[in-house]
């Protein structure tokens, strides 16, 4: 590079129609070496930043006079700093490290959370190379109250985290206090290249547990809700509570199964996020410690492709308070998310899975984006990510969606 040099411009002002073109036909006329080239608009005011390389037979003077005379009768700002060979070579090899995704979601953003962000990755040694937003620009006054609240901020930083277990729980404890969440991604590959989502059913993929409605049904809410509730913080064994739960079902008509079917409150956002990643091709799964009566009626209203969980026997159209084949416990839905990678032939690391009970978390571990949703606290503890503020949808975030994508 010897006999050349390294111009940084910075430009900013309104931004108008036609004003990048008028720039760089500037450079286009000198022959110069665009090395890096980066811009912004935001509320209409431009940000814009131009490395380039002035070549040997040429100096930066008239370029420069050019550029400062097209950037005053376009009424904008013009700065301009060299940059020596030296600084140069050190930003190229820094290009070399460790690119991540840091998610910030939540129903409303605010500056003490970006600015808590930051620090935390200040503190880490994280440059941060780009800020973008995910989430739709925000009204000052919403005028239809119904519409649903979300927002999202996207963290494209560079480098090691000094302590990535340390900067984790700092991310966690951020989430219990401000009711937002954070996810922290290698940036790769896979992570926009997801193919297969598995979601658990109960809690997750709808508003409640069936089991306790028909329990509720047969007179035994409170005892099958206790025995559950137990069940999921993981304090015993799933298959023993399932059998006990089930057995308490005994005698159930089955056309209340039917009944509670055509109600099942479907989570929000699940129809948004499912729409939209069958536009794309994915495969959509449940694989639940529930009951398949009620998956293969999500399978219809949801276009759900498998539907993997338990079955209850039935005779003379009432519950035998049995059930029929293998039970589907934690260990089982993680075979089952490997099973439907072999199927699908796709790399582990394009697979979902998302559930809120400890029975999610062998599948939740096991695929290469595992999500806590609206989790117990060891879950979310346990889980790489989570969601608790938002619906299922707030998932399109973490896959990297804007909101101008989605269906």
């Amino acid at each position: 590079m010897d006999g050349r040099e390294i111009i940084l411009l910075n430009v900013s002002g309104e931004d108008k129609p036609g004003l990048t073109a008028a720039l760089t036909q500037i450079l286009a006329n000198y022959d110069v070496n665009i090395l890096d080239i980066g811009q912004a608009v935001i509320h209409d005011v431009l940000s814009l930043g131009i490395l380039f390389e002035v070549p040997g037979k040429h100096n930066s003077s008239p370029i420069l006079k050019d550029l400062l005379y097209k950037t005053h009768e376009l009424g904008i700002k013009l700065k301009f700093f060299p940059v020596t060979e030296e600084n140069y070579s050190k930003w190229v090899k820094s290009q070399g490290k460790d690119l991540y995704i840091i998610t910030l979601i939540g129903r409303e953003l605010n500056s003490n959370h970006i600015s808590t962000i930051t620090e935390i990755l200040y503190n880490q040694g994280l440059n941060i190379d780009k800020i973008d937003r995910l989430s739709e620009r925000i009204p000052i006054e919403i005028e239809d109250n119904r519409k649903i609240k979300r927002s999202c901020i996207e963290f494209s930083v560079r480098g090691t985290p000094l302590d990535i277990s340390e900067m984790k729980k700092e991310f966690l404890d951020l989430s219990h206090t401000q009711n937002i969440d954070i996810s922290f991604q290698k940036d790769n590959i896979y992570r926009r290249n997801r193919r297969l989502i598995c979601f658990d059913m109960d809690s997750t993929l709808i508003q409640c547990e069936v089991i306790v409605e028909l329990a509720k049904r047969a007179g035994v809410g409170e005892k099958v809700s206790e025995i559950t509730e137990a069940a999921m913080r993981g304090e015993f064994d799933f298959k023993e509570s399932f059998i006990k739960r089930v057995a308490l079902l005994e005698g159930l008509e089955e056309s209340v199964m039917k009944d509670i079917a055509e109600n099942l409150p479907v989570t929000e956002g699940a129809e948004r996020l499912i729409k939209n990643l069958k536009h794309l091709g994915y495969k959509v799964a449940i694989l639940s410690g529930g009951f398949t009566y009620f998956g293969e009626h999500l399978k219809k209203i949801l276009g759900v492709d498998y539907v993997f969980a338990n079955k209850l026997e039935i005779k003379d159209g009432k519950l035998t308070g049995k059930h029929l084949g293998e039970i589907v416990d934690g260990a089982k839905k993680a075979e089952y998310l490997k099973i439907l990678i072999e199927m699908e032939k796709i790399h582990p690391d394009q697979s979902i899975a998302v559930g809120d009970g400890a029975n999610d978390l062998p599948m939740i571990n096991l695929a290469g984006l595992g999500v806590a949703f609206h989790a117990k606290p060891v879950v979310k503890e346990n889980s790489e990510y989570s969601i608790s503020s938002l619906g299922l949808d707030g998932l399109l975030y973490l896959l990297g969606f804007r909101d101008r994508d989605v269906l």
